[in-house]
């Protein structure tokens, strides 16, 4: 479907990539990792025809229609509702259905048989086009991926750049392109919204490339890797766990590779040294020469994993009691997120706040950091030294600063030295701590913002959506550093793995309460599955208890009424029976005319209340029937 041969993309003298190649196939579902800088969401522009390539070919099918979502779509506003926004999705469906209106009211002021045919054409081709279920479609899309059926009608403008990104992510969607490219598409949804995507990307009939650091998502939702690496682009076959362990395996053969390629090397170099000047062997040595010069060097295997040890240091150790919640209300205007909510954290507490956007996660998160107006208490336990991270901060730093400067005004009171190792566990090494905070990338700006967080002394930590804006190795990073923090941290994040790495605790709000789960996110995901499906089937029992007793109370033996019963609800069906007659012919009348039958939503109207009129009618004539025999 598109191939993309000897590839290369210089900014002034540095490459991005050189010479790479890669196919990509109409079934291909790629998860495109590598560092952040790499150029992966490069790539994708250069796919798109947004940046053009230094030298090399991308060529593609003409058929071949592409839809990307990426972070330049943010700034997108309309004052149009977001289910019109959504349908624009079907232009040419929409333009038909411009021009069936066009033609019914022609038809109104001048009936004319070409004009019949004309809309007959136009039908058919706005069936064809499943025009009759785009705006069904729209809402499901719309509603899987997180907005509430209300919030259809109100303008894309009112809503934030996080949502409005939702919004066209369902246009794309409904666009159903051949090949469907998501920049970091998991960064503006949650939980329940990543689950729906998933199995939504499952069954997707075209080619789709994902760029995510999330790793849980992009094991379910892709069956290739290409990585960007050495401004190469090297495919693996399967999962994100697969890509793993093949690339485990292929390392270890290219070093193995390596490494014997370098002892041949030293051999045939100390051949050369040895009797380049001896005539019996100089013509030997110099075909040994020509040789090391023609030969195809292996590289060596560079380690482009981090293991990190940090070291945390407390001014004081905290109290067993980090923090109580107490009697804590929060609303906006009628929206309540919170009422009489009470929750408790103790001294060494990891706790993964998680959930649905919306529910109230990083106000409650404000409301514990004492950030965030509401009623109630928050009581703070003995020597509590608090630092809170979340994406605004990134605006707080000095953009004139350099790396090291900007950590050491975060007061921890520690060495250059020490800060430039903090930095190397961040993946800022040798001269990049000297590097201008303006000039650096979002995920570059997170570490140096997550690094002051860290080196803080604080003993209590609140992070909110740490991991949006890092690549894999630097939510690695994350993870180790969290697992050696000794104190106490409570965060915000839709990342699954991550969460599964770090957590003790499960926190979630459900009924404006904050509740509690003393385990893990597996723990927690395979009890609230099974509390999930208990709730349903008490619910079923309760449906079904509550059915029988209605029906036992409706269903009185027939045979114990005296016959002028029995006759006198005969008459009464017969009258009914003919009065829904009459309403049915009616309806049937109805739905015969041109300006029902051409008018979408009259015709779905009406046929629903025909349908509903017929099956009453049926039930009836089931009932008279019935005393008919008793009677006879």
């Amino acid at each position: 479907m598109i191939s993309i041969n000897d590839l290369s993309y210089y900014i002034g003298d540095r490459p991005l990539y050189d010479e790479a190649s890669l196919f990509i196939g109409p079934k291909d579902r790629i998860g495109l990792i590598g560092l952040n800088g790499t150029g992966k969401s490069t790539l994708l522009k250069m796919i798109v025809g947004d940046q053009q390539a230094t030298s090399g070919e991308i060529n593609m099918s003409n058929d071949t229609t592409i839809g990307f979502l990426n972070q330049d779509l943010l700034s997108y506003q309309s004052d149009e509702p977001i289910l019109h926004v959504a349908m624009q999705a079907f232009q040419e469906t929409l333009k038909i259905q411009e021009q069936i209106d066009k033609v019914l009211k022609e038809m109104e002021e001048n009936y004319r048989d070409e004009l019949v045919d004309k809309l007959a054409k136009l039908q058919e081709r706005f069936e064809t086009n499943e025009g009759y279920s785009m705006q069904a479609r729209a809402e499901e899309i719309l509603e899987g991926i997180g907005f509430n059926t209300p919030d259809l009608k109100r303008p894309l403008r009112e809503f934030s750049g996080g949502w409005r990104m939702r919004v066209m992510l369902a246009k794309l969607l409904l666009e159903k392109p051949s090949l469907l490219m998501l920049d970091e598409p998991t960064n503006h949804l949650d939980l329940p919204s990543i689950e729906w995507l998933e199995n939504y990307l499952q069954s997707y009939e075209g080619a789709v490339i994902i760029v995510s650091h999330d790793r849980r998502f992009l094991n379910a939702s892709i069956n290739k890797i290409v990585e960007v690496t050495g401004y190469q682009l090297h495919s693996y076959s399967g999962n994100y766990d697969f890509y793993l362990e093949e690339k485990e395996l292929r390392n270890e053969i290219q070093q193995n590779a390596f490494e014997n390629q370098q002892q041949k090397i030293k051999q045939a170099e100390r051949f050369v040294e040895r009797f380049k000047a001896k005539a019996s062997k100089a013509k030997q040595a110099q075909s040994r020469a020509k040789m090391l010069e023609k030969m195809d060097r292996i590289e060596a295997v560079v380690d482009d994993t981090a293991e990190v040890n940090f070291k945390f240091s407390f001014k004081v150790k905290s109290g067993r009691h980090v923090a109580k919640l107490h009697d804590i209300s929060k609303a906006y205007g009628d929206l309540e997120i919170l009422k009489n909510a009470e929750a408790h954290i103790e001294r060494g507490d990891k706790i993964a706040f998680i959930g649905a956007n919306g529910k109230g996660k990083s106000t409650a998160l404000r409301i514990v950091a004492g950030t965030e107006p509401h009623a109630g208490t928050v009581e703070k336990g003995h020597n509590v030294s608090t630092s809170f991270f979340a994406q605004h901060q990134l605006e707080s730093l000095n953009v004139n600063n350099e790396i090291i400067e900007e950590l050491k005004q975060a007061g921890s009171g520690k060495t250059e030295q020490e800060l430039r190792g903090v930095l190397g566990c961040f993946l800022f090494t040798d001269e990049e701590v000297f590097k201008k905070i303006k000039v650096l990338s979002g995920g570059e700006k997170s570490r140096v913002a997550l690094a002051k967080t860290l080196i803080s002394e604080s003993n209590f930590l609140m992070l909110d959506e740490p991991t949006n804006h890092l690549d894999m190795l630097s939510v690695g990073i994350l993870v180790q550093a969290l697992q050696q923090f000794e104190g106490t941290f409570i965060l915000v994040s839709h990342d699954r793995d991550f969460i599964s790495n770090v957590a003790n605790k499960i926190w979630w709000i459900e009924d404006q309460e904050i509740k509690e789960y003393p385990g893990t996110y597996e723990e927690w995901h395979w009890w609230y599955t099974k509390e999930q499906e208990k709730k349903k089937g008490n619910q079923q029992v309760t449906d079904t208890v509550k059915k029988e007793k209605k029906e036992t109370v409706s269903t009185k033996p027939r045979h114990e009424q005296p016959q002028k019963e029995l006759e006198k609800e005969i008459a009464q069906l017969e009258g009914k029976i003919e009065s829904l007659e009459s309403e049915v012919a009616r309806f049937e009348e109805e739905m015969a005319k041109p300006e029902v039958f051409e008018d979408e939503e009259k015709m779905t109207k009406t046929s629903n209340k025909y349908n509903g009129k017929k099956a009453e009618l049926e039930k009836l004539h089931g009932r008279w029937e019935e005393l008919v025999e008793k009677i006879g």
